[in-house]
């Protein structure tokens, strides 16, 4: 009998909408393989292609001047005497880009708490790697515009998009060993970690040491609540929406405020799992009424812990409407011929192309090996040496978060066209890094499927309990999601 350690994961829990098991040739045609799409790990990074595609389109089409003024449009929102006023491509990048940290922050909080950051011998190796993956491509950068107008974008090459890289893995299912993926995510995760901190240190404006005390304390009451075991979510979004109004206010960038929040919510579980698998089995014996039914409900979702949850939640309008339409208002480059060739020869293209294609892999690799040599770490198992200086090829890809740096670096306005340059740096790099990447994973990954559980063992995993599909659990999941519409 296959054992599972997690048995309140079982696919039983995760149910469909009703509307796509529909006969109508909208769900058969249209939302059936739409959802299918959207489980798919690639999807996220095909999406943001296509924003990123329609955005320079739109840009450099003869309707050029509706991008800027459709993403240049005023938004104000006004509570009594205070006023919110940003345009809309402000509102995207301060307010939706909070989403998305947020759902970083609490992918960090999990791996601290339950994945790979936990245990120090596995997580040395991916967090050196992505010190390495920061810092190179940082000196890189500086080298070609030291004491240049340029030497504010600095920390633009220091990012790795999460979704396409870990989407280019996926491209080549099993025969990646999981090790090698887990080191990807692992280092994608610190290098967010690592630009979250450049955004809130050295890209912010002119500190409000009111407003910023304001945030100090929102903070405080939030972890006061989370000490006190305060579960309710409408009571964390008020205050998370608090801390962003504030953390607007005080000149630190606003998403800061997302990842803030990410890392308050607990990583554990209200509910013991174990005890709602054996409470569970009880109920299942005589059958299920309907009050049993909706305690079984309430074990499922007591049993998963609050970051688990919210990623679940959040990750899809994360991935497919935040990050498709901060490509769409920021991916836009009206591509003039004199601004092409000025890009050729620009240092701000030049020194981010080469700090993402050059110094990503260059410095992921050495410190890594350092590190594994010194006998700090380990390499993953069934990862060879080429094979990870593939993956770090792949961790080049920037985009997501280097554009967004890019617009903080530079800022438009009398600095325009250096933003320019610096967004097709950052498009050329990831364009590049993409592909050079994708063609190194083929050639050293291993030709035949790999073993899913190769990756190395948790010395504190829980003992394992029966599989949820033959247990009083899985009996009792199977009865109540027979009876769906």
């Amino acid at each position: 009998m296959t054992q599972s350690k997690e048995p309140w994961k079982s696919p039983i829990w995760r149910s469909e909408p009703a509307f796509l098991y529909s006969r109508r040739p909208l769900a058969r045609y249209v939302g059936r393989p739409a959802a299918q799409f959207l489980k798919i790990e690639p999807a996220a990074g095909v999406v943001l292609v296509i924003c990123a595609v329609v955005a320079m389109v739109w840009a450099n089409s003869p309707w050029a001047a509706s991008y800027e003024s459709v993403w240049g449009l005023d938004i104000t929102f006004q509570f009594g005497d205070f006023e919110l006023h940003h345009t809309l491509k402000d509102w995207i990048n301060d307010g939706l880009m909070a989403i998305f940290f947020f759902v970083v922050g609490v992918e960090i909080k999990s791996e601290i708490v339950s994945g790979e950051l936990r245990r120090l011998r596995n997580a040395i190796p991916p967090i050196a790697g992505a010190v390495g993956g920061m810092l190179i491509p940082a000196l890189i950068y500086t080298a070609f515009n030291a004491g240049g107008e340029g030497a504010g974008g600095w920390g633009i090459p220091m990012a790795t998009d999460i979704a396409f890289a870990v989407g280019i893995l996926a491209l080549f299912g099993s025969r990646i060993p999981s090790g090698a993926r887990i080191f990807l995510l692992t280092l994608a995760i610190v290098d967010d970690l690592g630009a979250i901190a450049v955004i809130a240190i050295f890209y912010t404006a002119d500190l409000s040491t009111t407003w910023l005390a304001a945030a100090g304390a929102i903070v405080a009451i939030a972890i006061v609540l989370r000490l006190l075991n305060v579960w309710s979510a409408p009571v964390y979004l008020v205050i998370g929406v608090l801390l962003w109004v504030a953390m607007l206010e005080s000149g630190v960038h606003a998403t800061v405020a997302g990842v803030i929040m990410g890392l308050i919510i607990s990583a554990k579980p209200l509910l013991d799992p174990q005890y709602a698998h054996e409470e569970a089995q009880e109920m299942a014996k005589g059958g299920l009424t309907a009050a049993e039914t909706e305690r079984l409900v309430k074990l499922a979702r007591d049993a998963v812990p609050p970051t688990e949850q919210l990623q679940e939640r959040n990750h899809q309008f994360s991935s497919f409407v935040v990050l498709p339409l901060f490509a769409l208002a920021n991916a836009g480059v009206a591509l003039t011929g004199d601004l092409f060739a000025t890009a050729l020869t620009s240092s701000v293209t030049l020194g981010i192309v080469l700090g993402l294609v050059v110094g990503k892999v260059v410095g992921i690799t050495a410190v890594t090996w350092l590190v594994v040599k010194l006998g700090w770490g380990r390499l993953p198992k069934g990862t060879t040496w080429p094979l990870l200086a593939a993956i770090a090829l792949v961790a080049g890809i920037g985009f997501t978060v280097a554009l967004f740096i890019t617009e903080l670096a530079f800022g438009g306005g009398d600095a325009e066209l250096l933003t320019d340059e610096g967004k097709i740096g950052v498009l050329c790099a990831s364009f590049l890094a993409a592909a050079v990447g994708a063609l190194a994973v083929h050639l050293t990954a291993p030709k035949t499927p790999q073993d899913e559980d190769d990756g190395e063992e948790d010395d504190d995993a829980e003992p394992a309990v029966e599989d949820a599909s033959t247990t009083g659990l899985g009996l009792a999941l199977t009865a109540f999601t027979a009876t769906r519409p």
